[in-house]
């Protein structure tokens, strides 16, 4: 094994807008490209599970991939960098489409605006026209950099979790911040041994799950109030909803899966032995599969919940 894998860790993943191919992210600034349909076909070999493409797109780690119809968005330290996905296929290094100069964390699309929502170093949020490049206007309010990010397009918010503790709720049309959770001050929530940093965000109709170094816990948006805390050590650093479950991962070596009334339901062990990063492939029913990744070369595909089927390596 090279050192390279060794300290090797794995950041963000993004599939394709087919659902057959998945990209992934790591702390050496390389983006892999794995054939999904490859990999779960019944002749898949060794070679079925490693990357049709491996290509350096950032001088540091790559922190947040996210897909459009057509291209792949890689944020890095101090740029967002576009790939063609058609050329990505092809298993060519494809050419950076844009490149903008600004600290990025986390990206997330409004499709009705054809935007992007960056999170970033600057402690603001960026919104980004996707066809011009241009960026648009600035949210300003958290006083620490932004971790993560949620859109409600329907109501028109972008949610935001910060190294400040705050969950910011803002009101995308008036570019004003019209809530703001801190977590941490909520004594069900608050682990101050951890701090009080927001590192994982996501949302589902009235729902919010955040946590970090507070506590993972379900709110409901219109009570603004915590419903549900999850017992889970460490700390979180993605969580979503699935079906009737949550699905979170973090410190330590499991997929927690949760019943929303706040019960640890299961816990599935995973190669690496800390996770960073897990997606649902929601674009295919042929591909269908929530992939894991983390302090290891190995992504681990699982095709049922209730177990880890295989790993890509990167």
């Amino acid at each position: 094994m090279s050192q390279n894998h060794l300290h090797m860790s794995v950041f963000s993943q993004s599939f394709s807008p087919c659902g057959r191919f998945l990209a992934a992210g790591n702390n050496y600034g390389e983006i892999a490209v794995f054939s999904l349909s490859s990999a779960l076909s019944p002749d898949a070999t060794d070679l079925s599970q490693t990357p049709i493409l491996t290509f350096t797109a950032h001088e540091g780690p790559v922190f947040s991939l996210f897909s459009t119809d057509s291209h792949l968005l890689s944020a890095g330290n101090g740029e967002i960098s576009a790939w063609s996905w058609a050329e990505l296929i092809k298993r060519v290094r494809p050419l950076q489409d844009k490149t903008r100069s600004l600290l990025n964390y986390l990206s997330r699309s409004l499709s009705q605006e054809n935007s992007l929502v960056i999170g970033g170093g600057d402690n603001n949020i960026h919104i980004m026209d996707l066809e011009s490049g241009v960026f648009k206007s600035v949210l300003q309010g958290h006083t620490d950099y932004i971790h993560c990010l949620s859109v409600r397009e329907r109501e028109g918010e972008i949610l935001s979790g910060g190294e400040d503790g705050a969950v910011r709720i803002w009101d995308h049309r008036t570019g004003q911040s019209v809530h703001c959770i801190e977590v941490y001050k909520y004594e069900e929530c608050a682990r101050p041994q951890y701090g009080k940093w927001i590192s994982c965000l996501t949302t589902e109709s009235d729902w919010m799950l955040c946590g970090g170094g507070p506590s993972l816990s379900l709110w409901h948006l219109r009570s603004m109030s915590p419903t549900s805390i999850f017992p889970l050590a460490g700390c979180q650093r993605q969580a979503n909803f699935y079906q009737d479950m949550i699905l979170s991962v973090g410190e330590g070596q499991c997929v927690s899966h949760c019943l929303l009334g706040g019960e640890v339901k299961a816990q599935i062990p995973c190669t690496p032995h800390s996770l960073n990063t897990l997606a649902l492939n929601l674009n295919s029913t042929d591909n269908r599969v929530l992939t894991v990744g983390g302090s290891s070369h190995q992504i681990d595909v699982f095709t049922n919940l209730s177990y880890r089927t295989f790993s890509l390596s990167f």
